[in-house]
C-alpha cells in the first residue's frame, strides 16, 4: 500500500470563528503549531509537533507525538496511538476534526481504498477505540457507538426505539443556529407568551452576536464604528421604537454631546436626502445582552452542534445534536420539539482557491489572511514597518478592511501602499427599471446590502407575489456586491487615488506564489486591455470577498435537504412560504421555519439583515399563533403595549 498516493479529507470548526474548515491532503498528515507541520495551526494548547495522521499496518492512525496535552478520539484519550475509521473525530486542543476519506480525491487503489472503512457508516469506531468504549456502561456504550442513530436512516422515527437513551431532552419549541436568528425567534416567542422552559436552542456560543461580534471585530469594526443597518432595524425590540438613532440622541443629550445629537436628528429626519443613519456595534450589541438576560437566555440556550433532523411517527421532530463540554469533549444527546427553526447563518468563510492553495503549498498563514480571521498583527506590523497591502474584494468588508489601513497610514506610518485587485473595471451600476446605483471609482454604491423598499415596500410585495422564474430575474438586479454609501469613504478613495498609496488594478489570477525574501507576488492573466501588470507584489494580501451561501456547505442542512428530499428554490436554498415554513417538512401539526441566507431566492430579499430576520421571526410566529401553538397567544393592542411597557423597564415578558 502506498500511503503516499492515499488522500484524507480532514473537516473541522474554526474555535476562533466557528467556521467551518477543511483540509484535503496525502498522508501522513502533521499536525501541529510549527511551520513544517502539513496543517499549522495556531493554539498554545498544541505543541510544535502534536500528531500524526498515518497508515500502520495498513489502517489508519493518529499518533500522538508525545504531546504536552494529548489527544481524544471520539472523546477518549489516545494512549500512543489509536486507530480510526471513516467519520471519527479526533480532538486535538480546541480543535474538533472529522476524518473522512469518501470526500476526497485519492489515487490509490480501491483495496487500499476499504482498509480506511473498518467500520459501517453509521458505528465510528474501530478497534482502538472499540476496546475503551466496551468498558462503559451498556447505555453510554451504545449511545457512543451508534449516534446518530441508525433509526435516524428511516423516513421517520419511533421514539419508542429510543427508549434506552437517558439523553433526551423534550421541548415544545426548539431552533437551531444559536446566533441572532434564533435569538429573534426566540424573542418573539417570549413575548407571546411562551414560558423558557418551553423553548430551547442549540448553537456553538453561549450569547447569540458573539459570533457577528467576533467576524465584525476581525473585519475591523470597532464598537464605535457603526454598522450597515437602519435605526429601527433592533434585534433587541420586535417594535422597532425607540429605534438606534432615538437612544443615541437620548444618551447624547444626557451626557452633553448636544452636537452629536443634534447631527443625528438631522439624519434620521433628512433621509433619503442627506447620508443614512447607522447605529454603532458597542451600541446594538449591548442592547441585545440587555434583552437576552430579559427573556432567559441562558435557560434556553445550549452549546452544542445539530447533526441530524428527523420526523417522528407522533408528529413531532427529533434531534440528534453533540454537546459541546469544558474540557472540549462531546456528549451525543436527542431532542424532541413539536416545531422547529433553522436559523444555521452563513456556512463558511469564503476564501479564495488561488489562497487556499498558496497557504497550503507554503504553510504561511501570516501574510495571506482572511478578513474574517484575527489578523490585528497585520497592523501592528505596518504601522512599524510600513509595506504593501493586496485587497480582494469590493463589497463593505473590503471597504472597511481598506478605511483601517487608511487610519494607520495617517497615524503611524505614511509608507503604507495598498494595491486592490478587481476581476473587471465597473462602469455602471446595477440597474432597474430607471434607477441605477451610483458607482464610485469601480465600487458599487448603496446605503444597506438590498434597496430599502426590498424590507417592507413596494419591492417586498412584488417579490412575494412572484413566481420563480420572476423571482430570480429580481434578485439579479436588485443584489450584487455593494459598500455603503459614506461621504467620507468616498473622499478617502479619491484622496488615496490622487496621493497614489491607493491603486486599482484589474485581471484574473492565474496563481500566487512566495518569493524568496518572503513577499507574496500575485500572477494575472490579462483581463482585456484593463490590466496595467502582470504581477502585483506585496507584504500581505486580505481576502475580503465575504462568506459562503450555499446550503450544501452546511452539513445539517445538506442532510436535512437529502434525507427528506426536499426540493430548491430559483436561488437552490431552502424553499418557505410567505411564513417562512417549510411545508415539505409539516409532519402531522408539526411545522418547520427557516430564516437567515438559507432562505434567500424565496418571498423576501434581505433575509440576511436584522429586520429581515425580525420579519421572518414575526410572519412564522404569527403563523404559529393561528395555527393555535401551545402557550402562544396573538397580541392585541392592549397586550402588545403591555408587552412594550415590560420591554422599557427590562421586566421579564
Amino acid at each position: 500500500m502506498n500511503s503516499e498516493t492515499q488522500h484524507l479529507r480532514l473537516t473541522w470548526r474554526d474555535p476562533a470563528t466557528t467556521e467551518q474548515r477543511e483540509l484535503t491532503a496525502a498522508l501522513p498528515i502533521r499536525i501541529g503549531r510549527n511551520p513544517d507541520n502539513t496543517l499549522v495551526l495556531s493554539s498554545k494548547l498544541l505543541s510544535g509537533n502534536h500528531a500524526v495522521l498515518q497508515l500502520i499496518d495498513g489502517y489508519l492512525h493518529v499518533v500522538d507525538l508525545e504531546s504536552h496535552n494529548g489527544i481524544l478520539c471520539n472523546g477518549l484519550p489516545v494512549a500512543g496511538s489509536a486507530a480510526l475509521a471513516n467519520g471519527d473525530f479526533i480532538q486535538i486542543g480546541p480543535f474538533s476534526f472529522q476524518v473522512d476519506w469518501r470526500g476526497a480525491t485519492a489515487t490509490a487503489n480501491p483495496a487500499a481504498m476499504q482498509a480506511f472503512d473498518v467500520a459501517p457508516p453509521q458505528t465510528t469506531f474501530t478497534s482502538q477505540s472499540l476496546t475503551n468504549v466496551m468498558a462503559l456502561p451498556a447505555e453510554a456504550r451504545l449511545a457512543h457507538m451508534e449516534f446518530p442513530p441508525a433509526i435516524f436512516a428511516n423516513s421517520k422515527v419511533d421514539l419508542k426505539a429510543l427508549a434506552h437513551y437517558s439523553n433526551i431532552e423534550t421541548v415544545t419549541y426548539l431552533t437551531i443556529g444559536g446566533g441572532l436568528g434564533s435569538f429573534v425567534w426566540v424573542d418573539h416567542l417570549r413575548v407571546f407568551g411562551v414560558p423558557m422552559h418551553e423553548i430551547a436552542s442549540i448553537g456553538f456560543e453561549s450569547k447569540p452576536q458573539a459570533r457577528f461580534v467576533r467576524l465584525a471585530g476581525n473585519s475591523q469594526i470597532p464598537n464605535h464604528e457603526r454598522l450597515r443597518s437602519n435605526s429601527d432595524a433592533c434585534p433587541d425590540n420586535l417594535w422597532g421604537w425607540p429605534g438606534y438613532a432615538v437612544r443615541e440622541i437620548w444618551s447624547d443629550v444626557t451626557h452633553g454631546r448636544l452636537k452629536n445629537a443634534a447631527n443625528v436628528g438631522w439624519q434620521i429626519f433628512n433621509e433619503p436626502f442627506v447620508q443614512t443613519y447607522t447605529p454603532k456595534k458597542g451600541q446594538v450589541f449591548s442592547s441585545v445582552d440587555a434583552e437576552a438576560k430579559r427573556i432567559g437566555w441562558t435557560s434556553i440556550a445550549r452549546q452544542g452542534r445539530a447533526r441530524a433532523v428527523r420526523k417522528t411517527t407522533d408528529g413531532r421532530y427529533v434531534v440528534a445534536w453533540s454537546q459541546q463540554n469544558a474540557d472540549g469533549s462531546l456528549t451525543n444527546r436527542l431532542m424532541v420539539c413539536n416545531y422547529l427553526h433553522l436559523a444555521v447563518g452563513y456556512p463558511r468563510i469564503r476564501f479564495l482557491p488561488d489562497l487556499q492553495k498558496y497557504r497550503e503549498e507554503t504553510g504561511d498563514h501570516m501574510h495571506v489572511l482572511n478578513a474574517y480571521e484575527e489578523h490585528d498583527d497585520v497592523y501592528d506590523d505596518l504601522a512599524a514597518n510600513g509595506g504593501t497591502v493586496l485587497i480582494r474584494g469590493r463589497g463593505i468588508v473590503a471597504s472597511r478592511i481598506i478605511q483601517r489601513i487608511y487610519e494607520v497610514r495617517q497615524a503611524t506610518n505614511a509608507k503604507i501602499h495598498i494595491v486592490h485587485l478587481m476581476r473587471t473595471p465597473l462602469p455602471a451600476g446595477s440597474r432597474h427599471g430607471r434607477v441605477a446605483r451610483d458607482v464610485h471609482n469601480h465600487w458599487e454604491l448603496q446605503p444597506f446590502n438590498w434597496p430599502k423598499a426590498c424590507w417592507g415596500g413596494p419591492m417586498r410585495n412584488q417579490l412575494e407575489k412572484a413566481d420563480d422564474d420572476l423571482r430570480k430575474e429580481l434578485f439579479q438586479s436588485w443584489g450584487g456586491t455593494t459598500t455603503a454609501d459614506r461621504v467620507d469613504w468616498r473622499e478617502m478613495v479619491e484622496l488615496g487615488l490622487r496621493e497614489g498609496w491607493y491603486e486599482i488594478q484589474f485581471g484574473h489570477v492565474s496563481k500566487v506564489t512566495q518569493t524568496e525574501t518572503g513577499q507574496v507576488l500575485t500572477h494575472l492573466v490579462s483581463s482585456g486591455n484593463a490590466t496595467k501588470r502582470t504581477q502585483l507584489l506585496a507584504d500581505y494580501i486580505i481576502d475580503a470577498t465575504g462568506l459562503i451561501a450555499e446550503i450544501d456547505q452546511n452539513a445539517l442542512l445538506a442532510d436535512i435537504c437529502n434525507h427528506h428530499h426536499l426540493p430548491r428554490n430559483g436561488q437552490n436554498r431552502l424553499p418557505v412560504t410567505p411564513d417562512f415554513e417549510i411545508e415539505a417538512l409539516q409532519n402531522d401539526k408539526g411545522r418547520v421555519y427557516a430564516c437567515g441566507v438559507a432562505t434567500l431566492g424565496g418571498p423576501y430579499a434581505a433575509v440576511d439583515s436584522f429586520l429581515g430576520l425580525q420579519y421572518a421571526a414575526q410572519r412564522s410566529v404569527y403563523h404559529l399563533a393561528r395555527k393555535r401553538a401551545p402557550q402562544l397567544r396573538r397580541l392585541s393592542g392592549l397586550r402588545s403595549f403591555n408587552q412594550w411597557t415590560r420591554w422599557a423597564r427590562g421586566v421579564s415578558p
